[in-house]
């Protein structure tokens, strides 16, 4: 079977990729009431914690628009949109090391409990259950799926050791 990859129309892509940028905005926004909340319950907390705390992110992103420029009259300022894109942090490692964790239709983990990584799945859907819980059932992140990195944790600070299929 022959794909071909097509584009949109330059309006009809640019209003769907404006979407797709609002909605990591809101997606990072969710997530750092998430540490908030965290941070909050930390500092509120009689004895250390027995267990380490992931520290995710999304990737980086951002808009970049190109314009045609009528050069018709010397005068003239307008300008037009030619084509809009969508730019995305670039993510070191291999296809394998990608994983879902969380589908969009079920909130419970995709990994089994025998699973690497399958405490990593429960702290995602435990930030799913603190957005639903503050935005009062609004809005939580769903279909969680990325890159598994560990975190070695030396004092407050996180220091980020990539190692594909083992924790964060």
């Amino acid at each position: 079977m022959e794909f071909k990859i097509g584009r949109f129309a330059p309006k009809d892509e640019s209003a769907k990729l404006f979407r797709e940028a609002n909605v990591l905005y809101w997606a990072k926004a969710l997530l750092g009431l998430v540490y908030d909340f965290i941070d909050r319950a930390v500092a509120g907390a009689s004895e250390p914690l027995p267990f380490d705390i992931p520290c995710v992110r999304f990737v980086e992103a951002g808009l970049a628009l190109s314009y045609y420029q009528d050069n018709s009259k010397p005068a003239s300022k307008v300008t037009s949109a030619r084509a809009c894109f969508l730019l995305e942090e670039v993510i070191d490692g291999r296809d394998e090391d990608f994983i879902k964790y969380i589908h969009n239709m079920d909130p419970n983990p995709l990994l089994d409990p025998d699973e690497s990584g399958y405490d990593f799945a429960l702290f995602l859907a435990f930030t799913q259950h603190v957005q639903y819980a503050k935005t009062g059932g609004l809005v939580f992140i769903s279909d969680y799926q990325g890159m598994y990195f560990t975190w070695l944790r030396i004092s407050n600070s996180y220091i980020r050791i990539k190692q594909a299929m083992t924790s964060c």
